[in-house]
């Protein structure tokens, strides 16, 4: 894929999720690998639905600005990211409206917020880690992504929003659509008896990909 053709395979997927209520406003941001040394990243204080790719961010990975508007302040955490992680190669950083609700919860198990009662939460992200609480943009948060970037593929920051990552863009995005319909499902779930799968269903769905 050129670097033209991400650009607008970005534009697209964001315009999706915003026309399909999974961002508002400003909120969110995505960025991708380019190649060995750069990142493309949403700008600061854009909307999802409204990004042209001629202005999208091109950082190095040491976070210097290439080209394109300024970047988003998180852009921090993703750097991070990618720094520990080779295998990520996409972020999906969204404020969307089951998972954010469910990283206001307290008492939320911070290995896993969400016990798995469904096969595609597992076979999507497989579990889901939650970051303490720091004001958007604390350095705090890039330290905490970067010392679990190996442990998931799915991270909730606490009374803030999730962190979901891909083998490309379009896999972060898949990704991020199948654990928000999960918290959904977990908030219509409540006040009933929940059958969750049990440690060996959750196993045999976990080896399937090895």
């Amino acid at each position: 894929m050129t670097e033209l053709e991400q650009k607008i395979e970005m534009v697209n997927l964001a315009r999706s999720l915003f026309e399909r209520g999974y961002t508002v406003g400003g909120a969110g941001n995505l960025s991708v690998r380019l190649d060995d040394k750069r990142i493309l990243v949403t700008p600061t204080g854009s909307s999802l639905g409204r990004l042209q790719a001629e202005r999208l961010s091109v950082l190095d990975l040491q976070g210097n600005h290439l080209s394109g508007d300024k970047p988003s302040k998180e852009a921090i955490f993703h750097l991070a990211m990618y720094e520990k992680n080779p295998d990520c190669n996409a972020i999906v950083h969204l404020h969307s409206t089951y998972l954010t609700a469910l990283s206001c919860l307290e008492n939320l198990n911070y290995d896993n917020a969400m016990q798995a009662f469904t096969p595609y939460y597992v076979m999507r992200v497989g579990q889901l880690a939650v970051i303490p609480y720091y004001k958007p943009g604390d350095p705090n948060i890039a330290r905490e992504l970067g010392e679990r970037a190996l442990q998931g593929k799915a991270f909730l920051l606490a009374n803030h929003g999730v962190v979901v990552t891909g083998k490309d863009l379009i896999d972060a995005v898949d990704n991020t659509e199948e654990l928000e319909e999960t918290a959904k499902l977990y908030f219509i779930l409540q006040g009933q008896k929940i059958r969750y799968l049990t440690e060996n269903e959750v196993q045999e769905l976990k080896n399937r990909g090895k």
